[in-house]
């Protein structure tokens, strides 16, 4: 049998295709099978069971333990959690694998919420044994095997996260979810937290920090917003332009503000709400989300009862009777109040024994609401994260901007490039669309806001320097400045959970072969060529295809020249896709990768300057320290020879880590030679300005 890396589907052998989800299973089953994520381990684990068991016969722990084991698991896969296994009472997910979402860490602590507020309503309706839980939550790299079942008592995940979620759920207190550093400073700005004593956990030479989470800061898929907007009067003038055709004119439009994560898509939107508001219109939003809907018309439904004034706490009953008064209005004639209230109460999820035969009806309906809405104020409504959307709404979204006629209605959409994976053809033939695409912020935008995020302390050097690293994202931005702000000057600061979360999962959502190749091209470095693909995967006549497919997508772009004679060069559009890409593959799959593109290096370069340079870093990261030596002492010599004298220092310095600590000559020789261009590196300067 092979088993389906996407959506875990077992196929019988021969089988091309996943039955479930078609995925492509001989390009599943060529990439590699383990990989280095991080993930979020949450432990769930009664209160005094095993003391109790002891005094109820084997047949009512069983009967007690499976509708406990089902709503817990059925609550965390709610949230993109997958259980990795039960140990009596206890019960483990890991959240980021085997795919990221790039919010796992969240979804994790609000899972664990929903568990502990689900199990005591479960507690107080059904089982009436007055359950107490434990809950914790970790956040750290682990190896994760993207082949096992869970389901078959398979274990998925590796790592210290998972052994310190186990002691940190036994510190945690009763009825409450405890989380260690990683997930608070993942998730801090979602979630409300309070100080923990520090937990001294087996085996852990130092206390592990610990917070209390008490409740979510606000709904899911939401994310606070701080500061003014920098850049973007471009796009903001561009929208503008539209709304004012809207209202001036009645013309309907559909926007759509495409761009990925982080890139600022809904702090656009909310700037451009104050620019509505202030020539006179109205602003409804609704937002998809990416897990626990409880309908394909969530957004929509989220913008009629904003519309019409109905709470999330109001009963059926005054809900149905806020929304016929608000649809009592100025209808088209054609329409009768009535069979728009019905068909509204559905979407609604008020009336939840009602059906129509007709979607048309029900779109129809739906026209008739807006227009009347429209016709009192002009009026633009927001459909945030559309890429998470149902097919139907889709479906509806694009109805309306086909239909509706002279009322000043703008739709304004946000969504993921995504979105045009699944419908390529959005907006194709409506009479008046347009497709707003953001790009990464110019490198003087990027510098003033990583200026503005780190403040005056630091100099406009270590902005330039973020800003760079951030690619122009104003998210990653404000990320790493946060993360450069809390670390002392000596300390090598990682790459935040919450950028790696986000790249792993823009690259968990390619088709598998492109993946792959991506993962290849990390090992070669920020910039690669075709040939050293091939020497890794193999000569295969879809190289091409999928290297066009990965530039179509803005992840690698082409040089139109190349280092090596011959060979096509590529780059990736942001080094940080390539860091994560390449954390993604564990020690065994790099050292094999990098012989190969150290191969390939041998045997299309000269073996002089920057190729000596990353012939002795591949070799070393290969595991062949003794072909690396050389190779970083002719590195060293070429730049002592050219008067790069502290580079020289650098490269000796690397080859005098790979000595044997008993080749006493050859040490010797190396910290000769890293002195002497240390000392000239200092002296250099000094000789220049006497020289002047």
């Amino acid at each position: 049998m092979v088993t389906c890396s996407n959506c875990g589907q077992e196929n019988p052998d021969g089988a091309r295709f996943c039955l479930a989800c078609g995925q492509l299973l001989d390009a599943a089953a060529a990439g590699p099978r383990d990989e280095r994520r991080i993930v979020s381990v949450v432990f769930v684990d009664l209160v005094g069971f095993t003391a109790r068991s002891e005094r109820l016969d084997p047949e009512d722990v069983r009967a007690f333990l499976v509708p406990y084991h089902n709503f817990v698991r059925l609550e965390l896969e709610s949230f993109g959690g997958s259980v990795e296994k039960f140990i009596g009472d206890a019960i483990v997910a890991v959240f980021g694998a085997p795919t990221a979402y790039g919010d796992d860490a969240e979804r994790a602590v609000r899972a664990a919420l929903a568990v502990l507020d689900g199990v005591g309503d479960l507690d107080a309706r059904e089982l009436r044994l007055d359950l107490q839980l434990r809950i914790a939550v970790n956040t750290g790299e682990a190896v994760v095997s993207l082949g096992a079942r869970p389901e078959l008592g398979e274990s998925m995940v590796a790592g210290d996260v998972v052994n310190t979620a186990s002691r940190l759920q036994s510190a945690a207190p009763v009825n409450g979810v405890i989380v260690g550093g990683e997930t608070h400073a993942a998730t801090r700005d979602s979630i409300e937290y309070e100080q923990a004593p520090a937990v001294l956990a087996k085996g852990k030479a130092e206390p592990v920090e610990a917070w209390i989470a008490v409740k979510p800061l606000h709904p899911a898929g939401e994310r606070r917003l701080s500061g003014d907007l920098v850049g973007r009067s471009r796009e903001l003038d561009v929208l503008r332009g539209i709304w004012e055709r809207v209202a001036g004119g009645s013309v309907p439009h559909l926007v759509t503000v495409l761009g990925p994560a982080g890139i600022g898509k809904t702090r656009l939107a909310q700037e451009f709400d104050a620019v509505v508001d202030k020539l006179g219109g109205r602003t409804v939003h609704g937002r998809s989300l990416p897990y626990r809907e409880s309908s394909a018309y969530f957004a929509f439904s989220t913008v009629v009862k904003q519309l019409s004034g109905i709470f999330e706490s109001d009963s059926s009953e005054v809900g149905l009777r806020k929304l016929r008064e608000r649809v009592a209005g100025d209808l088209p004639s054609s329409a009768n109040p009535d069979t728009v209230t019905e068909h509204l109460a559905i979407l609604l999820g008020l009336d939840p024994e009602g059906s129509v035969d007709d979607r048309e009806e029900l779109f129809f309906s739906v026209r008739c609401f807006i227009e009347a809405v429209a016709r009192e104020q002009p009026t633009m409504l927001v459909f945030e994260d559309i890429h998470w959307s149902d097919r139907s709404l889709l479906d509806l979204i694009e109805l309306l901007a086909a239909r509706l006629r002279d009322i000043p209605v703008l739709l304004l959409t946000l969504a993921r490039p995504d979105l045009l994976d699944s419908r390529p053809a959005w907006g194709g033939g409506l009479p008046a669309y347009t497709a707003l695409p953001l790009a990464p912020l110019s490198p003087a935008e990027a510098g003033q806001l990583a200026q503005l995020r780190l403040g005056e302390a630091l100099r406009s050097e270590a902005a330039s320097q973020l800003a760079d690293t951030a690619g122009g994202n104003p998210l990653f931005i404000e990320q790493l400045a946060a993360t450069m702000a809390e670390s002392s000057p000596s300390a090598t600061a990682s790459l935040p959970t919450s950028i790696r979360g986000i790249l792993a999962a823009r690259l968990d959502a390619l088709p598998a072969p492109e993946r792959s190749l991506l993962l290849d091209a990390a090992v070669v470095g920020k910039t690669f060529w075709r040939g050293a693909l091939e020497r890794i995967a193999g000569e295969g006549d879809g190289l091409s295809e999928l290297l066009g497919a990965l530039e179509r997508r803005d992840l690698i772009v082409r040089d139109t020249t190349s280092a090596i004679e011959g060979q096509q060069q590529f780059g990736f559009k942001h080094v940080l896709i390539r860091d994560v890409a390449y954390e993604l593959l564990p020690r065994a799959g790099r050292r094999e990768r990098h012989a190969r593109v150290a191969e390939f290096f041998e045997e299309s370069t000269a073996e002089l300057g920057e190729a000596a340079t990353a012939l002795a870093r591949h070799w070393r990261d290969a595991g062949d320290p003794e072909r690396a030596l050389g190779y970083f002492i002719r590195a060293g010599e070429q730049a002592e020879n050219g008067w790069a004298k502290d580079q020289a220092a650098i490269l000796y310095r690397e080859a005098l880590d790979l000595v044997p600590e008993d080749d006493g000559e050859q040490l010797g020789m190396l910290r000769r030679r890293v002195a002497l261009a240390r000392a000239a590196a200092v002296h250099i300067p000094d000789a220049r300005q006497l020289m002047r």
